[in-house]
């Protein structure tokens, strides 16, 4: 399959329904999520953070090591795949132009790209140059050689701005700059989320995972009329997770309780891919 038949095929799951772009941050985990039956897999910052232990945010992950991280999930997966790549790597429009042109060139068929400063003091762009970033992605995506899914964060209730009309005025410019999907995490209720749904219509929204602290039903969300929904990274912490929980356990002595439950080597390995035994060996030419 072609990158422009996986990007078509991404565009179109945007266009009616709800569906989960489920959140990889490796090869493993993508041909996992995979094999599983989901129709697109997304990267998550926070979980390539904690695979190369390091702490979320605040540019610790550099936009090599984003880009080369996606790369190896492409390579992964047929499935389309969309790069979680935080604030564009740079305060200027310049920078978010060049990392969706280079996340095109990668083999990704969309990516995010957020509104915040990486500084904590302000952590959210003003609104002038918050619009001007997501005008270069735009731009940078619309020149790529297959079709590309631009998603604008808006990033306030994040970062301690819990300002809904500020939320909202920065997707609809972005949206009426172009954006394809729109995104605002965590937002507070299911209200909010209607409210946003209704403010950009007819463009798609991405929701993370429902209201803030409030867990709710696909279906629940799809009739708010939200057509994306994504978990960050749920799914790595959920793994590791694991890991602290059976690590735990087995130095308190409980090896039964530890591995309870533990997905088989057998199972596991099913799902990965077969290398020839030679791959990778030196050449004997």
């Amino acid at each position: 399959m072609t990158v422009i038949d996986k990007a078509e095929r991404f565009q179109a799951l945007h266009r009616q329904g709800c569906f989960v772009i489920a959140n990889a941050w490796d090869q493993g985990s993508a041909r996992i999520l995979t094999q599983v039956g989901f129709p697109a897999i997304a990267t998550t910052s926070a979980g390539l953070a904690f695979m190369l232990g390091r702490r979320d945010g605040r540019a610790r992950v550099s936009r090599q090591e984003a880009l080369a991280n996606a790369r190896d999930i492409v390579k992964a997966t047929d499935l389309p795949v969309s790069a979680d790549l935080e604030d564009g790597y740079g305060a200027a429009p310049e920078d978010c132009g060049d990392t969706v042109r280079q996340a095109a060139e990668a083999g990704l068929c969309g990516c995010t790209i957020e509104d915040t400063t990486a500084d904590p003091a302000a952590p959210i762009h003003g609104f002038d140059i918050a619009v001007a970033r997501v005008k270069a992605a735009v731009a940078a995506a619309r020149a790529a050689s297959h079709p590309f899914v631009l998603t604008a964060r808006a990033e306030n209730f994040l970062h301690g701005r819990p300002d809904l009309d500020d939320t909202v005025r920065r997707l609809v410019a972005f949206a009426e700059a172009g954006a394809d999907c729109l995104y605002a995490p965590a937002l507070p209720t299911m209200q909010a989320i209607r409210t946003v749904v209704a403010a950009v219509a007819p463009r798609p929204v991405n929701v993370l995972s429902g209201p803030r602290d409030q867990l709710v039903s696909l279906q629940a969300l799809a009739e708010a009329g939200v057509r994306r929904v994504s978990v960050g990274g749920v799914l790595a912490r959920a793994a590791y997770g694991q890991v602290l929980q059976a690590g735990r356990l087995l130095l308190a002595g409980d090896v039964p309780v530890a591995l309870r439950g533990v997905a088989s080597h057998a199972e596991i390995e099913a799902m990965m891919e077969v290398v020839p035994a030679d791959a990778g060996a030196p050449s004997r030419s």
